[in-house]
């Protein structure tokens, strides 16, 4: 694979035709007619799904007889800006992208395919949350050209391998399939241990024998904990997590390192900071805030209001990833809006865009939570040329817009504990 300003091209034997919603195969049950979740037809958990039809078989591979070369070619790489991570027109680029269902895997996927990219597209359709969020997602994917979709667990080492086996071989993988949240793995930390951990070795172990040479993770903020000086440097303190779900980020990052020392993978692994936009995760306190105050319900504020957060909108993330394509060695970097805002200023600007004002209900902070997180992007800026681009005000304008505009079913999301 060479880096160069071109674009990839679609993969050998694609005819561009319009073959249905996800290609040549079936259409996936949970994408209807039009983007409304309440009418898709609930998904089983651990079933395979196929979408378009697989990648063709190594023997057909027009320009690359032998996936070997495509791991040759990795040691041609240029050294280029990170602006100019785009594959050359001679190559046929095959990611395999987990988590595609998730609220920054759906937008990743989304910007891969616009690039030009082919992805494999992984999900397990877990109910961690309400299913219409990841169907509504799924729904904006239909139909793109070059995605191939999987219902499948990272965890479950038979189904990740059966996938790889029918779609690959890949070029890179983008693993952002995750239990995510702090709170709730205080409850059931075995699931994160499981999803965090277990699902990054599966797919690591299959990078490793398929010769799969570039891997990008989605790791989390979380793992500064509370007593770190702001903002937070790539090289503070992460050894002693505050909740389950940091710790299996930690564990899952260590392994990453370990691959990357054992087998030269190259890793990029990516530190959120609080992301947030339209379709996000019911769980995070914007898309709360957003409903709770159109809909005048209680307001639930865990502290006084004052603990920060560097809020990042979504795009802006989905960008710094596939930048993370590029080679760096093994590298750990933030991606945050590098502009931290207090909860109660949150909910001022929410406020604003409802013209209502919320009905704020205090409980305890949670002792998982920490009293403010800030992101040090120079890493970003100097080794990807990334910097975040929508505001916070921009950003709860989008998401409140987005909501108004589906709030026929998104004002019955879940966004209890």
């Amino acid at each position: 694979m060479a880096l160069t300003g071109g674009r990839p091209q679609p993969r050998a034997g694609a005819s561009g035709k319009d073959h249905g919603p996800y290609g040549r195969g079936h259409a996936h049950p949970s994408c209807s007619a039009s983007i409304t979740p309440a009418a898709a037809e609930p998904l089983r958990h651990g079933r395979v799904l196929r979408g378009i039809t697989p990648f063709p078989p190594r023997s057909r591979w027009p320009h690359s007889n032998k996936p070997a070369r495509l791991r040759s070619l990795w040691y041609q790489w240029p050294a280029v800006s990170a602006s100019e991570c785009i594959l050359n027109e001679e190559s046929h680029v095959h990611i395999l992208t987990t988590g595609i269902a998730g609220f920054i895997g759906s937008r990743v996927t989304e910007m891969l395919l616009e690039q030009g990219y082919q992805v494999c597209g992984v999900d397990n359709m877990c109910a961690a949350y309400d299913l219409r969020l990841k169907e509504y997602r799924l729904a904006k994917l239909r139909g793109r050209e070059g995605l191939d979709f999987y219902q499948a667990d990272i965890a479950d080492r038979d189904a990740i391998s059966a996938v790889w086996r029918e779609s690959g071989p890949f070029d890179a993988v983008i693993n952002l399939a995750a239990r995510a949240g702090v709170r709730q793995s205080v409850e059931n930390p075995w699931v994160y241990v499981e999803a965090n951990m277990t699902g990054t070795l599966n797919l690591l172990e299959l990078c490793r024998h398929s010769g799969v040479r570039k891997f990008v993770l989605a790791s989390t903020s979380s793992l500064y904990g509370g007593d770190n000086p702001v903002p937070f440097s790539e090289d503070a303190e992460t050894s002693r997590p505050l909740s389950p779900y940091a710790a299996s980020k930690k564990g899952a990052e260590a392994l990453c390192f370990t691959y990357h020392h054992l087998y030269d993978i190259d890793v990029t692994v990516f530190r959120y900071f609080t992301v947030y936009g339209p379709a996000g995760r019911p769980d995070m306190s914007l898309f709360r805030f957003v409903q709770w105050i159109h809909e005048e319900r209680p307001l639930r504020l865990y502290g006084d209001g004052t603990q920060s957060r560097d809020f990042t909108y979504v795009d802006d993330v989905a960008r710094g990833t596939i930048l993370g394509l590029k080679p760096v060695g093994y590298e750990i970097i933030n991606l945050g809006g590098d502009s931290p805002h207090d909860l109660l200023e949150l909910i001022g600007l929410v406020e604003r865009e409802a013209g209502k004002k919320g009905k704020i209900e205090r409980h305890p902070m949670h002792s998982a939570d920490v009293m403010a997180t800030w992101a040090d992007v120079s890493k970003a800026r100097r080794l990807l040329d990334w910097r975040p681009e929508v505001s916070l005000e921009e950003g709860v304008a989008l998401l409140s817009a987005w909501y108004l505009e589906n709030r026929q079913w998104a004002k019955d999301i879940d966004t209890a504990d």
